[in-house]
């Protein structure tokens, strides 16, 4: 049945296939961002959570929100005010929503929310982490941690709420994937052992799509395929799909912490995520393997 579905965030990697994948299903879709676009395809509606301000009509006959608003984590090294962003776009911008939803007059039932793996910590080394695994210390997971507490309060309204902890997501139009291999030659970084818990981004869409829908489907799930592999062997497989020179000997964990600072733990650690809850729950993923999923990739470019 067709919804109408309000996306945060929808500008992103994400973010733009899920509304195209939503429109082709039949479901109406509107945009809340922070600015207004005057020739969007999509009703958009503006906010700006530093100002408390939500734009009025933005909630009107508002079936489901699929909440993906959060300022890059990658794409800037991590100063005090940069830290500040990420923390506060996520964060901040679930209270407005929160705030605004406790204020009554609005017909949501459902919000599917973005979170992240960065909850477990940056490195957990070997274990392999379900969704109750305990939060780990450092910078992303204090930050993941808190967005998840700000999402989850969304129940006290009687709001279903699914969490999605999202892996590294692959995709032939930017994010990881794009970044690995933007060298002249492909190589493992650090000491090339440390675990990538990755999702294609059509099966991520997916997910989101049957979290959307599917009424059992409620709290906290790992967005990861059943199949993590080594930060080597990632790279390997997308040097080999992608065409590209691999070079066997890594880049030195300290020339990645020179070039990026307090951020290299994004690509130094990493985590064996487990996907079994969503298993259970009855999502079918179409790239389970790694070699398949890039395959799919290097035949869009």
């Amino acid at each position: 049945m067709a919804q109408n579905i309000l996306v945060t965030g929808g500008t992103g990697l994400v973010g733009s296939l899920l509304i195209r994948q939503l429109q082709q299903q039949g479901h109406r879709v509107s945009l809340l961002g922070r600015s207004k676009k005057t020739n969007s395809p999509y009703p958009n509606y503006k906010w700006d959570y530093a100002n408390d301000y939500l734009e009025e009509g933005a909630l009107d006959g508002v079936d489901t929100i699929v909440h993906l608003a959060g300022a890059g984590v990658a794409e800037q090294k991590w100063t005090k005010d940069r830290k500040t962003v990420i923390f506060e776009s996520r964060t901040q911008t679930s209270h407005l929503l929160y705030k605004r939803l406790k204020e009554g007059n609005h017909s949501v039932k459902t919000i599917v929310a973005a979170s992240a793996i960065g909850l477990y910590g940056s490195d957990t080394g070997n274990a392999i982490i379900r969704e109750g695994s305990p939060v780990g210390h450092d910078f992303l997971a204090h930050v993941v941690d808190a967005w998840e507490l700000a999402t989850r309060k969304y129940q006290e309204l009687g709001i279903r709420v699914v969490q999605l902890r999202i892996g590294v997501v692959l995709s032939h139009e930017g994010g990881a994937l794009t970044e690995l291999l933007k060298p002249p030659v492909a190589a493992g970084l650090g000491k090339g052992n440390q675990y990538m818990s990755w999702i294609h981004i059509d099966d991520l869409v997916q997910m989101i799509v049957r979290s959307m829908e599917d009424e059992t489907f409620e709290g906290p799930y790992n967005a990861v395929a059943p199949r993590p592999v080594s930060n080597k062997e990632l790279t390997q497989a997308a040097a080999k799909a992608f065409r590209k020179p691999f070079m066997p000997i890594n880049v030195p964990s300290l020339i990645l912490k020179v070039m990026l600072g307090e951020m290299a733990v994004i690509v130094l650690g990493g985590s064996r995520i487990s996907s079994e809850k969503i298993q259970k729950a009855g999502f079918e993923f179409k790239f389970s393997k790694i070699e398949e999923a890039l395959r799919d990739l290097a035949g869009k470019k």
